[in-house]
């Protein structure tokens, strides 16, 4: 198997983890106050990646020129991302939050695009991705809003908005937090291993969760079935899925790992409909399949981050 097609099966399982993950979510979260529930999480990933890490790259030690971007990925990506995340779903219709879940590989797309117009500055560089603007900018952008326009139909959402403005500005810090930590995990890649980083990352965020527990409400003894719940959201959804997805990161790049997170409310739709019996309408099943679609096309881009050539 090649580099490039472990890298889809681990973001496809990333996405799996996530997408499932809001039923535990909303299970826990009835025990555990929102913060505290991600510091819970987050110290039981930093366990489990701390055993992985001492058995695959035991010799990696942490760099003093590192430190800025794997402090900056770990606070906007876990402390930063959830905080607004978890407080925006609070005060706006879930389904519009998935809407600015959505919007996140359209942000990214924008964000990779100028940030490479402004490094580009030999003429060569600049001349070739000027000729290939359709296939890395123009498609994986059409993509990425048919994508979009997936989820809307899948959340079922209305044109009427249903939440409250600091709900909506609340999850605009999320989509910005989540950007962030990919463009600022990328570059770390070409010195450190993906445990190593993740494993650092998610240590910073659990450190920046303990500040906010302090002032949240003390939360009730919980049963068996909560506790499994944690364990599957600290594993698969914070330890492995993390992980997993500094795979696609790396492998695939930073807008084709992106995009594939339009998937999460379809599996949530759908892990809805087996587990909780939710039906789901013919517009959603559409906008399922639109939603598959504006993925592969974002990834026919040539070259690495693409199907072409591969």
């Amino acid at each position: 198997m090649t580099k490039k097609k472990k890298a889809l099966a681990a973001v496809i399982a990333c996405v799996l983890f996530w997408g499932f993950s809001f039923i535990s979510i909303k299970i826990t979260v009835v025990v555990f106050p929102p913060m505290t529930l991600g510091a819970l999480r987050f110290a039981l990933a930093v366990v489990i990646l701390f055993f992985i890490k001492g058995k695959i790259a035991p010799e990696e030690r942490i760099e003093k020129k590192d430190l800025p971007l794997i402090a900056g990925a770990g606070i906007s990506g876990v402390t930063l991302y959830f905080f607004f995340e978890n407080n925006g779903v609070a005060l706006i219709p879930a389904s519009e939050a998935s809407i600015f879940v959505g919007s996140i590989p359209v942000i990214t797309m924008i964000s990779e695009a100028v940030w490479a117009k402004i490094s580009s500055s030999r003429k060569k560089e600049l001349k070739e991705r000027q000729q290939s603007l359709f296939f890395r900018i123009v498609l994986p952008g059409i993509g990425a809003l048919i994508s979009l326009a997936g989820v809307a139909l899948v959340a079922g959402v209305s044109l009427a908005l249903s939440g409250t403005a600091l709900g909506y500005a609340y999850m605009s810090g999320a989509c910005i937090s989540w950007v962030a930590y990919c463009l600022l995990t990328r570059p770390l890649f070409a010195s450190h291993s993906r445990i190593f980083i993740v494993f650092w990352q998610s240590l910073v965020g659990l450190i920046g969760f303990l500040p906010f527990t302090f002032f949240e409400a003390s939360w009730q003894i919980p049963g068996l079935d909560v506790w499994g719940h944690l364990l599957f959201l600290g594993l698969f959804c914070s330890a492995l899925g993390y992980w997993f997805y500094a795979m696609a990161l790396e492998d695939l790049g930073v807008a084709r790992a992106t995009i594939f997170i339009n998937f999460i409310p379809v599996v949530s739709a759908i892990g809805g409909f087996f587990i909780l019996g939710e039906r789901l309408k013919p517009l959603q099943w559409f906008g399922a399949a639109l939603v598959l679609a504006g993925v592969y096309l974002t990834m026919l881009a040539p070259g690495k981050e693409g199907l072409v050539n591969d």
